[in-house]
């Protein structure tokens, strides 16, 4: 193995870990030759690269242009940016990839890398491809590249004002950026398209300093939903610190999750595209799934992560897909791939043209309880192990299972999920009822079981 970096930051669709410490800057280098590498057999020639806000990203970029031009491949430097716009630019430029580092919407001390080969992101055994030429250090030998500078956001931002236009309502809107890289980017599209804005928090500072850059967490929202209280707003946005989040808050200050936001999206896209099919995942509400099929739609479910979602989503020609952590794909009037921008400009052209608040929007939706996504520490290395022995266990109760990412059990008024995440080492969990009662009772029956077998796999 070669010097510099822990093997567990390759994991499933990206590459992730504490900066500094599970890799360096030597690190960086590595892997851009060990893409240029990679890149060779694919036929590439030039790719994009951006970062995002963090301390170390700069050096981190600087270190992986290095590595890439010493493959032989010509780089465009895209700056600071959201990882949005590195997709964009797979779009937008003449280009064979992109990379952006990034450490999404984890603590500040981390920090990763979220590569694309084409205009798709690599996962799964690509990365791990990655891993063994990076081990290997058997490099691709080449003229060393070139290297160019372009200003991507101005193009994104003409292009989703273009699409959107002038909204058919004025709204009154509070955008905060979590001190991450949409600030320089969202706030002057929401106002342009006929919102009037208050932004907080737009000053990219990779410290973090008024909140951590994750809209899951009830308590990073804190902020927006008092502003939102406050100025009497039609709708609060919050992103992740690079922007392929979206997080939602109505009028009431209440926190729209992932699914609620895909059922209004589902809505608005099934109106004009019948029996549009909409991919999701095993965290998402059963009323997702239900609303979709009465409106008209083919919902399917599938396993959680961007890229295991946007590779389904090509597979069944996808109008629409999204997570509960609020990766949104629209492949309807756009590239499919995550844009917590754009997703925020499509919530607000529906509430636009409804004339409703986002509460009303909901009101049909059959009555239901649920937890947001509860994340318990787990090492990274026992994680798998104990949601697959969950399974087990269960499965030899005799409940009816999902098992195609961890396992999500069904009982008679609702369900409970276990899986290992694949971005953190932790155990996710979530629960669904018709009422409260049986919420508490069907988290009670897997919380137990979890802790049964995580106590069986630490003694052993």
């Amino acid at each position: 193995m070669s010097r510099g970096h822990n093997p567990s930051i390759f994991r499933e669709y990206d590459i992730r870990g504490i900066a500094d410490v599970d890799y360096d800057a030597d690190f960086a280098r590595l892997l851009g030759r060990a893409y240029a590498t990679y890149a060779a057999d694919q036929g590439m020639r030039r790719v994009s690269v951006g970062r995002d806000a963090r301390l170390t990203s700069n050096e981190y970029a600087e270190a992986l242009k290095d590595g890439l031009r010493a493959g032989g491949l010509d780089v465009v430097d895209l700056g600071m940016t959201p990882t949005p716009l590195v997709y964009y630019s797979l779009h937008h430029c003449d280009v064979d990839g992109g990379i952006q580092v990034t450490g999404s919407h984890n603590p500040s001390d981390h920090n990763g890398f979220k590569l694309c080969v084409g205009k798709v992101s690599i996962y799964g055994d690509a990365i791990q491809e990655l891993r063994r030429i990076v081990e290997s250090g058997r490099f691709r030998d080449a003229p060393r590249g070139g290297e160019e500078h372009y200003a991507i956001i101005p193009p994104y931002q003409e292009e989703l004002i273009a699409q959107f236009g002038t909204l058919p309502r004025r709204l009154k809107v509070v955008v905060d950026s979590g001190n991450g890289a949409a600030g320089p980017v969202a706030p002057r599209i929401v106002s342009a398209i006929g919102c009037d804005v208050r932004d907080l928090f737009s000053e990219p500072d990779g410290r973090f300093p008024n909140h951590h850059p994750d809209p899951t967490v009830e308590e990073n929202m804190e902020t927006l939903i008092d502003a939102v209280k406050r100025d009497g707003a039609d709708l609060g946005i919050a992103f992740d610190g690079d922007a392929d989040r979206v997080g939602l808050v109505d009028r009431h200050g209440r926190i729209l999750w992932g699914d609620e936001m895909l059922v209004l999206f589902a809505r608005d896209i099934l109106a004009t595209r019948p029996g549009a099919v909409i991919v999701s995942e095993v965290k998402c509400s059963q009323r997702l799934y239900d609303d979709i099929a009465k409106h008209g739609g083919k919902g399917i479910m599938w396993k959680a992560g961007h890229s295991l979602l946007k590779a389904k989503m090509r597979e069944t020609k996808a109008a629409l897909g999204g997570e509960m952590s609020g990766h949104i794909f629209f492949a309807d009037r756009y590239y499919g791939y995550d844009d917590a921008i754009y997703a925020a400009c499509r919530m607000l052209e529906v509430v636009a043209k409804a004339g409703k608040p986002v509460a009303e929007l909901l009101a049909d939706l059959p009555p239901a309880v649920s937890t947001p996504e509860i994340r318990v520490d787990c090492p990274d290395a026992l994680k798998f192990r104990i949601a697959e022995r969950a399974k087990e266990r269960f499965r030899a109760a005799g409940y009816d299972l999902i098992d195609i990412d961890g396992v999500r059990v069904k009982f008679a008024d609702g369900w409970g999920l276990i899986r290992a995440s694949n971005t953190q080492p932790i155990l996710v969990m979530r629960f669904e009822a018709t009422d409260a009662a049986k919420l508490a009772e069907y988290r009670g029956i897997v919380e137990k079981v979890v802790d049964e077998v995580t106590r069986e796999i630490g003694a052993a």
